[in-house]
């Protein structure tokens, strides 16, 4: 938590009041907000394209190929285009990713009436990955199933993940594991061997977000990349002898250190500027829509 405490402390003229700023795009004046969106959507179809492009060769219907890009924010092309769900979902799985939709709004909703707006933009920030990550991009995943095509979640469990590798490999966003592992661990693998290409995988990982993150907001930079280096380096710790030996990778101890750990370093990944210059005037933009 002492990582998180101090790199809050770096703000304070930021904690007590909204921060609401455009910048220049061309001959236009957008919100931050909006650059952010534009940035990360320019990432995901290049990436997406990139991943179907990876599955050339590969014998699917134009509407499925379109599904793909269009309707399916997951990068394994090849199983979405060619495979079948081994598990197609049951009414219990399309519940409870209903149910996380609909907390994601709530807590959309909820962070409207917090007073401290560092703690507002906190608030709206989980309440969208719950809306998007674990909510709907889950029942699109239940959808695509349920219709006999690959589409496993995004998400799971992340809470569960005894270790930190197991945490970044099968728990959390496998559609950016599966593009990293394709994309920079296995090439760095073949040439410099796995420490390296683990390392790899989370400088790239880190670099991604900072250009998604700190580069719209206009500040925090270097927090994102820090806390994907840290990621890495205590997925290296879990690994060693002596993480071996103190239980770092399994148990209740593995899960102790890889949640502590994404505890104590989170602000590192979200940081203030980005909470209260991207986030608060996104949802007051949001609440204005809806209205």
């Amino acid at each position: 938590m002492k990582v998180s405490i101090w790199l809050f402390s770096q703000w304070p003229g930021l904690w007590n009041h909204r921060v609401v700023e455009s910048v220049p795009l061309l001959t236009w004046e957008i919100p931050r907000w909006a650059l952010m969106w534009a940035i990360a959507v320019a990432m995901f179809c290049a990436l997406k394209g990139l991943s179907l492009r990876w599955a050339r060769g590969v014998e699917a219907t134009s509407g499925r190929r379109i599904a793909y890009l269009l309707l399916w924010p997951g990068m394994d092309a090849r199983a979405f285009l060619t495979g079948t769900p081994r598990h197609p979902p049951e009414p219990s799985e399309w519940l409870a990713a209903a149910v996380k939709t609909l907390v994601g709004i709530g807590l959309l909703g909820l962070s409207r009436v917090a007073d401290a707006p560092l703690l507002a933009g906190w608030i709206a920030m989980v309440g969208i990955i719950f809306t998007l990550h674990f909510g709907s991009f889950h029942l699109l995943s239940c959808f695509w199933r349920s219709r006999g095509i690959d589409a496993p979640p995004l998400m799971h469990r992340p809470m569960a993940a005894t270790s930190v590798s197991a945490f970044w490999g099968r728990h959390w966003n496998v559609a950016f594991r599966d593009l990293t592992h394709r994309m920079v661990f296995q090439p760095l693998l073949r040439r410099s061997g796995a420490r390296t290409a683990l390392m790899g995988g989370f400088v790239f990982s880190g670099s991604i977000h900072e250009l998604a993150i700190t580069v719209p907001a206009g500040g925090g930079y270097g927090g994102p990349l820090l806390f994907f280096l840290l990621q890495g380096g205590a997925a290296l710790v879990e690994r060693s002898k002596a993480g071996k030996r103190l239980g770092l990778g399994k148990g209740w101890r593995g899960w102790l250190f890889t949640q502590g750990l994404l505890l104590a370093t989170v602000a590192l990944l979200f940081p203030p500027p980005f909470v209260l210059r991207i986030i608060l005037p996104f949802l007051d933009f949001l609440h204005e829509l809806a209205l």
